[in-house]
């Protein structure tokens, strides 16, 4: 698999060096300041980059011909009208906030939990994401999606579920769902204890992405794996 990738940070080096013990060719690097080439000759490209170029460099790789992979987050108001466009044009797009297996095996956990507490009023929930400072959106997408699930699934008001954002050091990620009450407490926690995680799902993304058309996930990947 020719890869491109769309953002040469510190993910994208991460997943350069993946990619290669995997049998697989980065083909383009395209960071920040760098000309994109006027043909790319790739099977996918992978896209980290910031909030506010990634739906630029997501279009120019449809443009391109390319299906993508996205694991920038902070973009979840563009991303209906985004994802609405990739059905509509034929174009394949694979976005997730976390591509950890890890920390998608906590969305599902956190999904039934929150089912299970349903109700149960004495309970107050909040939730507590870490990152390193380089990281420019807060809360993170990851802390975001877990809100969600826990609205969703647990009849409580998105809005009264309080996020706290830290950034500190070189921290790739911790995530914390925390349901106190007087008498105990509930904690669900996942720690990333580096970017290589981050990196293989990634990957495994890319390889599911390539044949398949629309908007794909997670929860479907994981589930053929």
């Amino acid at each position: 698999m020719k890869i491109a990738l769309i953002g040469y940070g510190k993910m994208g080096h991460a997943i350069e060096a993946m990619a290669t013990g995997r049998g697989h060719t980065v083909a383009y690097r395209i960071d920040r300041d760098d000309p994109w080439p006027g043909q790319i000759d790739a099977d996918v490209a992978i896209e980290f980059t910031t909030p506010a170029t990634a739906v630029a460099n997501i279009r120019r790789c449809w443009a391109a011909g390319l299906p993508v992979v996205c694991g920038t987050t902070g973009w979840d108001a563009e991303r209906p009208a985004v994802e609405a466009e990739c059905r509509a044009g034929g174009h394949t797009l694979f976005a997730a906030s976390n591509f950890s297996i890890g920390m998608n095996i906590m969305f599902a956990l956190n999904e039934h939990l929150a089912a299970l507490m349903r109700g149960k009023e004495d309970y107050s929930v909040s939730i507590t994401e870490t990152h390193h400072i380089h990281k420019l959106d807060a809360p993170s997408g990851t802390a975001l999606t877990l809100r969600n699930q826990i609205a969703e699934n647990g009849g409580r008001s998105a809005a009264e579920i309080p996020i706290e954002s830290i950034r500190e050091g070189e921290v790739p990620g911790t995530h914390t769902v925390v349901y106190d009450s007087r008498i105990d407490t509930i904690t669900l926690t996942h720690e990333a204890h580096s970017r290589e995680g981050l990196a293989l799902g990634a990957l495994l993304a890319a390889e599911y992405t390539v044949g398949r058309k629309g908007v794909l996930s997670m929860r479907e990947m994981i589930s053929e794996l």
